[in-house]
């Protein structure tokens, strides 16, 4: 299978285009960055071609394509790409407004190319171990959910709202809501939320807190954030806590670590052990190209946690509840 990259703007491109590298059927045929420096030697680092163009990389003859741009560029990369005639795995958030996402899965869906939404939590073994557990009924009915994603600031681009579209909640949010649907097979009814910075100084929030409802009653509590200092021992967590009517289970998609002491300013480091989740959801979309399925995570998918995060930012303006 031949697969391109679009942008390397988003930290996480790397890890997937490691994660093309390991599987003996893909091919990584080249990669589009009008970044031309960073384009250059991300190409001489994964030996392949760099394109500055886009018009001539998607005129490539390639199955399906990566995106990690800056969020604001999503729509564009993913448009184009779809009248290519590429599948598509598109980084989180699946764009910055509802109205741009719904236009997006649109367009794929007219050209009858799949469109899958980069969350990889989805894929931690803690995680689809509680999943099991849920599905298999030892939790019994689930009551609550309390979760969070607290990691670092990655500044750059991510702290600028016009090619961002948000901050930490935009950012952590998705990630987590994105995971209670998957569990509870629910949509979300309502959102309250405070949204501010209180940790960076910047112009966009780095923090949130949300509560949340679920049409059959489930409520949920969310704390998204940029609250882990550069000296924190590992980037940030992603948790989960499912209340059920039998039993009540916590899964934590970062738990599986070793400690690691040295001398130096970080002195304390968690070196992680567990399931590669990047790796997991590359290979997951390449299965779910050569096999012709719906993708494990849709384009609907990313669109209902981006409007939970969106609902976020609104009811904390209003200061009131805001329903979906």
């Amino acid at each position: 299978m031949k697969i391109g990259m679009m942008s390397f703007a988003h930290m996480h491109a790397y890890s997937y285009a490691d994660g093309l590298m390991n599987l003996p059927n893909v091919e990584l045929v080249g990669i589009f960055d009008d970044d031309s420096d960073r384009g250059k030697e991300v190409a001489e680092k994964y030996r392949t071609k760099h394109f500055n163009n886009q018009k001539s990389f998607l005129e490539m003859d390639m199955d399906a394509v990566i995106i990690c741009s800056e969020n604001f560029r999503h729509k564009e990369m993913v448009i184009n790409a779809a009248k290519a005639n590429k599948h598509i795995l598109c980084e989180k958030p699946i764009a910055t407004t509802v109205e741009d996402a719904e236009e997006m899965i649109n367009v794929c869906d007219e050209n009858n190319v799949i469109l899958q939404i980069a969350f990889p939590v989805r894929f931690s073994s803690s995680m689809r171990r509680l999943k099991n557990m849920i599905d298999n009924g030892e939790l019994g009915d689930i009551v609550a959910f309390r979760t969070t994603n607290r990691g670092q600031n990655p500044g750059g681009w991510f702290i600028d709202k016009e090619q961002s579209g948000g901050g930490a909640v935009l950012d952590h949010t998705v990630h987590m809501v994105d995971i209670m649907r998957w569990y509870l097979g629910k949509e979300i009814m309502e959102v309250h939320a405070i949204v501010d910075s209180y940790f960076h100084g910047i112009d966009i929030d780095d923090a949130g807190l949300l509560t949340l409802e679920f049409e059959n009653g489930v409520i949920a509590t969310h704390d998204a954030s940029w609250s882990r200092f550069k000296e924190y021992p590992t980037w940030g967590d992603a948790t989960i806590e499912v209340v059920g009517t039998k039993q009540t289970v916590t899964a934590d998609a970062f738990k599986e670590h070793f400690r690691m002491f040295t001398s130096g300013p970080k002195s304390l480091s968690h070196v992680f052990y567990g399931n590669d989740m990047d790796f997991d959801l590359i290979r997951d979309f390449v299965n779910c190209v050569e096999e012709g399925r719906k993708p494990s995570i849709t384009g609907s998918d990313g669109l209902k946690a981006l409007e939970v995060a969106l609902a976020a930012y609104k009811s904390s303006e209003m200061k009131s509840a805001v329903k979906l």
